[in-house]
């Protein structure tokens, strides 16, 4: 009992800090939740310079063009394939660049030197003096020649093609600020020149990329609108009349999307539009190529105007052709269509001259006219 007693309990030891562990379960405890441990660095990510690097050498070997002449020294099959080939590995690049691994990834905008580079390979390839006409100097008054050929293809659309696929897929894939960037009115008024092709692939490409860049390029809108009607006015006024007018009905149909987007009231701008550079293509000689445009985009500004039919009726009567039964059948047709979406009160106006006209086409020698009246 005595001993029991004597016997010194230890008092407990008093808490002290805790003593910091090292185990590589307290490691993963302090690990933040941006995966980084304190005391280590952050990596950054990978740089993307070396594939862009790559890109871009890849894009700079397609500069080079090939003319797919027979006579070319300088040129071999195996080389023109090769160089598609790349074409296409780039096309590939752009594509999957712009397009977002999923729903909730942003879509990254393409890298700035690759943009500069695709354009310069694009102005290499596209930008070229168009060569001589294919079509003979002199065709009949209707535009018909058993010789004349259906239509010319360019020997180099193989690679046009893919050049054509690559531009509308940057134009698509890049905002209006970075297309602001790299996209001038130079560059613009070269892509407007190649509406001169013959080949009707490169117009129907050209169309689509133009009328997509004018879509997002809202700065320079007004410019491209200009530039369509100096083109225009060329064909009426500067081009000779053997000139066949290759482009006017791609831009036209252009002009028809855009007319169509013009808000009520109209501008002036926009009268001056019809007044000056859409009435007077009816007086060319090539008119049938483009007429059937031509005809809806007149026939948009009466629905938004109707009282701008008067200009518009007065101006094809006033021109009215003499000689050529396949134009006159094609204004009959317009002068059709432009009565049935006028008001009686509008109609009033324009009764007497076009009756006029219309009992002079009774009377036509050519069995075309008299058949279509008689529809």
């Amino acid at each position: 009992m005595g001993a029991a007693a004597a016997e010194v309990v230890a008092p407990p030891r008093p808490t002290s800090a805790k003593r910091r562990s090292t185990t590589l379960k307290f490691l993963f405890e302090l690990e933040k939740p941006d995966g980084v441990v304190p005391g280590t660095a952050k990596l950054p990510p990978p740089s993307p310079e070396p594939e862009a690097d790559s890109l871009i050498d890849k894009i700079a070997s397609c500069n080079r063009v090939f003319t797919f002449a027979d006579d070319a020294a300088d040129e071999c099959e195996e080389e023109r394939d090769a160089k598609r080939e790349r074409l296409v590995e780039v096309l590939g690049a752009v594509r999957s660049s712009g397009s977002a691994g999923n729903k909730q990834q942003q879509q990254q905008p393409l890298d700035h030197r690759v943009m500069v580079a695709l354009l310069k390979m694009v102005g290499a390839n596209l930008f070229r003096a168009m060569p001589p006409s294919a079509y003979p100097a002199l065709l009949p008054p209707d535009g018909v020649d058993e010789e004349t050929p259906v239509m010319v293809l360019a020997p180099s659309w193989p690679h046009l093609q893919v050049v054509y696929d690559i531009l509308l897929s940057v134009v698509t894939a890049s905002d209006a600020k970075t297309l602001r960037h790299h996209v001038d009115r130079a560059f613009l008024s070269s892509l407007l020149a190649l509406f001169r092709s013959e080949d009707p692939r490169e117009r129907d490409r050209l169309k689509t990329v133009y009328h997509q860049l004018y879509s997002k390029l809202t700065c320079e809108r007004a410019f491209m609108r200009r530039s369509m009607a100096a083109a225009f006015l060329r064909f009426v006024y500067e081009a000779s009349t053997a000139e066949r007018h290759c482009g006017a009905a791609e831009l036209l149909e252009i002009c028809g999307s855009i007319i169509n987007g013009f808000a009520v009231p109209l501008k002036e701008e926009h009268r001056a539009f019809l007044a000056r550079v859409l009435l007077p293509l009816h007086r060319t000689r090539w008119v049938h190529t483009y007429h059937r445009q031509l005809a809806y985009c007149v026939l948009q500004f009466v629905h938004k105007e109707p009282g701008l039919a008067d200009a518009v009726v007065t101006d094809i009567l006033r021109h009215w052709p003499v000689t050529n039964c396949q134009k006159e059948v094609l204004l009959i047709e317009e002068l059709e269509e432009i009565l049935e979406v006028l008001e009686p009160k509008h109609f009033q106006k324009l009764a007497v001259p076009i009756c006029a006209r219309i009992a002079r086409c009774v009377s036509s020698y050519s069995s075309q006219v008299r058949i279509v009246l008689a529809h």
